[in-house]
């Protein structure tokens, strides 16, 4: 527990619709949190940590597919605070500890798990769809918040931590050249839940030639 505490600060960029950019620009308290049942990490909102370009096509994915008019990123400074960083095989055992947890209560409930599912248009199966872990994540949240909740109503107070945000690494798409272990679409993606984790939101800068700032190019 020592060092799960994320100190330093991230830069994230989210792909959305301009009219979003816009608006979170304007007002950065805003945020508008993804609760779907097949977010990666859980619900939040979420962020592609160091990687503008993999936002960018996030959003022009999406416009594809008609849920974005025009594509855009929005940058962020972040400071993931208490993070279940499942880089760290400590969450990965929390998580799986949960998950045993959940498998016993679908089955009292005589339910089927959610499962992750495949797109059809996915050449990949990159399972896209993550309903499964969704849940998983989900019910552990839950959980540890009960846990606290309970401990709050009989001591009066918890020292149960909540976690401020989850990181995932993921490798996604076809390799980036044949025989390759690297894949095109590998990323690491951040999942804000306490908003207090977002320090600011601003507008990605486009880079310049430096030398010739510098008129050393000639």
């Amino acid at each position: 527990m020592l060092y799960t505490a994320g100190p330093n600060l991230t830069i994230g960029f989210h792909g959305c619709d301009e009219k979003t950019r816009d608006k979170l620009l304007v007002n950065p308290n805003e945020v508008k949190i993804s609760r779907e049942k097949f977010d990666w990490l859980g619900n939040g909102m979420y962020f592609w940590e160091n990687n503008y370009e993999r936002a960018l096509q996030w959003a022009k994915d999406k416009q594809k597919r008609s849920s974005i008019d025009k594509p855009a990123v929005i940058g962020a400074v972040l400071q993931l605070n208490y993070c279940c960083d499942f880089l760290d095989s400590e969450y990965i055992n929390t998580l799986r500890h949960y998950y045993k947890l959940m498998e016993t209560f679908y089955e009292n409930a005589e339910q089927p798990l959610p499962k992750n599912k495949d797109l059809p248009s996915d050449k990949y199966k990159d399972k896209i769809i993550r309903e499964l872990d969704c849940s998983v994540i989900e019910f552990m949240h839950s959980e540890v918040q009960r846990q606290a909740r309970e401990e709050i109503q009989v001591r009066g107070y918890t020292g149960i931590k909540i976690f401020d945000s989850v990181c995932g690494v993921f490798t996604e798409g076809g390799p980036a050249f044949e025989g390759a272990g690297l894949f095109e679409k590998s990323h690491i993606q951040v999942c804000i839940r306490n908003p207090n984790c977002i320090k600011g939101f601003f507008i990605p800068r486009k880079e310049i030639d430096f030398l010739n700032y510098l008129n050393i190019a000639g």
